[in-house]
């Protein structure tokens, strides 16, 4: 169902192939020599498409559903339509992740560095690295095996990028160290100075900003996101972090490993996160606070103070989740009693 202008299907496969690729089971009775040509949404699914089910809510599209065989979890099971094969996981949407990955695999870049980029002498560019139109790598950067400059990204001096990794499209990196299969999508801005001022009444005075932003493996940075750099000690971004789409994050930032940060979230200067924190869109992070590994942090929310390991916050200024449902109840009482 993906437009061949932008996407290359890999398919046919079997159904076991694709059962062995997502490690998913198969159900009773299923052929696991019949061929699936596609990946498709329940509601439009075919004969010879793979789909998932991971959510209840979507049990009735399922019923209805066309597709030749589904990912979903076992639970689910009995509800498939007559001759739907079934594909079983715990993890179903993990799973059908790897079928979509196995027929859309990620191309391959041509190695090599376009007649219109800028490479300077002293930079180091690993084996089969791709260096697009009107981009920029300056003195002394180091560009990890297989990792792609986009077109007009500029790299700045002695910043490493590891490999196979990639640079969007306008992305500016300058004082980063990254690790392994980092991606930085197009319009990003990593590295520039923090906001740092020192106020008084003859002028506000600029704090020289002297860390850096310290990437680790494995991690998305969405488009046109910015993570200043440390103002002595560095930014941190943990191994395994997913960063949104327009994200700020400030000086000295310490995210642990496995955070989700979603779209529009800030993070003020000097707040560190546990391992596996979660902040849903436009939540508001102050300054000098803690995360506990675990923490959640519901959509729009401010945090003000520090949030214990495991704990959920939500409302501003943000507070325990119970506490924030009771005070919703409590007013909503006392509204209708007004009313009445």
């Amino acid at each position: 169902m993906a437009d061949p202008r932008f996407f290359t299907n890999a398919g046919p496969f079997t159904l076991g192939a694709i059962a062995a690729a997502c490690g998913a089971e198969l159900g009773a009775g299923a052929d696991a020599e019949r061929r699936f040509s596609d990946v498709a949404p329940l509601h439009q699914a075919g004969p010879e498409q793979v789909s998932f089910l991971d959510n209840r809510k979507y049990l009735p599209v399922f019923r209805d559903s066309g597709a030749g065989a589904c990912v979903l979890h076992p639970d689910f099971a009995a509800e498939a339509p007559a001759g739907m094969m079934l594909l079983l996981s715990r993890e179903p949407y993990r799973a059908y992740a790897r079928v979509a990955a196995l027929f859309y695999p990620a191309p391959a870049a041509e190695a090599g560095v376009h007649p219109a980029a800028v490479v300077d002498p002293t930079a180091v560019l690993g084996t089969g690295v791709r260096v697009e139109a009107g981009a920029v790598i300056g003195p002394r950067a180091e560009i990890g095996d297989h990792t792609v400059i986009g077109p007009n990204a500029v790299i700045g001096a002695g910043v490493v990028i590891g490999p196979h990794g990639s640079v969007g499209a306008n992305a500016s990196v300058s004082h980063t160290i990254a690790g392994a299969a980092v991606h930085i999508y197009p319009g990003c801005r990593i590295g520039q100075d923090g906001f740092g001022f020192a106020m008084g009444r003859e002028g506000h005075l600029k704090v020289p900003q002297l860390g850096r932003v310290v990437i680790g493996d494995d991690v998305e940075i969405g488009a046109n996101t910015t993570i200043d750099r440390g103002a002595g000690p560095d930014t941190v971004i943990g191994s395994g972090c997913r960063i949104d789409n327009l994200v700020q994050i400030g000086h000295n930032v310490q995210l642990g490993k496995g955070c989700v940060i979603v779209a529009q979230v800030g993070i003020s200067g000097s707040t560190r996160l546990g391992d596996g924190v979660v902040i849903g869109g436009q939540g508001g992070v102050a300054g000098h606070l803690t995360l506990g590994s675990g923490a959640q942090v519901a959509a729009q929310a401010g945090v003000m103070r520090d949030i214990e390991p495991g704990g959920v916050v939500m409302g501003y200024p943000a507070k325990p989740i119970k506490e924030f449902w009771r005070e919703v109840a409590a007013l909503k009482q006392l509204a209708s009693r007004k009313g009445t």
